[in-house]
């Protein structure tokens, strides 16, 4: 599967707050725009809501920070983003075959 370049303009603030946002959540705003486009497809339409509620924490960063914790616990290393890139790509591959 080839990559593509996707652009677009918006402006600064939206962009700026967007990327707040993602970085609560605990992704950056390119991941996020890869999630939208990935859930978009798979469910043909607008399939999910996130949202931060203020003063509470959300459940999905809660999960998030148990496994993390879990994970410390446990001794498992943390996994980069271009490293579970990596393991998509080869699963993607394997499915080629």
């Amino acid at each position: 599967m080839s990559n593509t370049l996707v652009q677009f303009r918006a402006e600064e603030a939206f962009r700026l707050k967007a990327a707040s946002i993602c970085e609560k959540l605990g992704i950056d705003l390119p991941t996020y725009l890869r999630m939208c486009m990935s859930r978009l497809i798979q469910e043909n339409g607008i399939p999910f809501s996130m949202k931060l509620d203020e003063g509470v924490e959300n459940k999905g960063i809660k999960a998030m920070k148990a496994a993390s914790r879990i994970a410390d616990e446990n001794g498992i290393p943390d996994t980069t983003l271009d490293e579970i890139n990596a393991e998509i790509e080869a699963a993607r591959k394997q499915e080629d075959k």
